[in-house]
């Protein structure tokens, strides 16, 4: 029997799944980006002691202010990259896979745009 998939693997796999991404360590944590320079997604298990295990990710314009004003207990303003809209997503806090997934994916469409210009 093997065992469940971890979070990053889930969020790995996910990620490296849209079309033109990799990873690589940006400030020590895994980093997912969009033709090889345009961050969407990190991942952060216990940034600076904050107890999260989380993803911050691009968001579109308004996502982050309704998302976290919605569900505090599931999504936050990340640190540094928060002023730019970006949203964080709690792993482990019973947010549904599928939110997760949504969440990644519309970072990178968020991110996409702005790259290909």
């Amino acid at each position: 029997m093997t065992s469940p998939p971890t979070h990053l693997a889930r969020v790995r796999a996910a990620c490296l799944a849209l079309p033109e991404t990799s990873e690589r360590l940006s400030h020590g944590a895994p980093t997912f980006f969009f033709r090889e320079k345009h961050a969407f997604v990190m991942y952060m298990d216990n940034h600076h002691d904050d107890s999260r295990l989380a993803i911050w990710c691009a968001a579109p314009e308004g996502a982050q202010e309704a998302m976290v004003e919605s569900a505090p207990e599931s999504y936050f303003v990340p640190p540094y990259v928060g002023g730019r809209g970006w949203l964080g997503v709690c792993l482990d806090r019973g947010l549904a896979w599928g939110e997760v997934a949504g969440a990644i994916e519309e970072a990178c469409l968020t991110i996409a745009p702005a790259a290909a210009t």
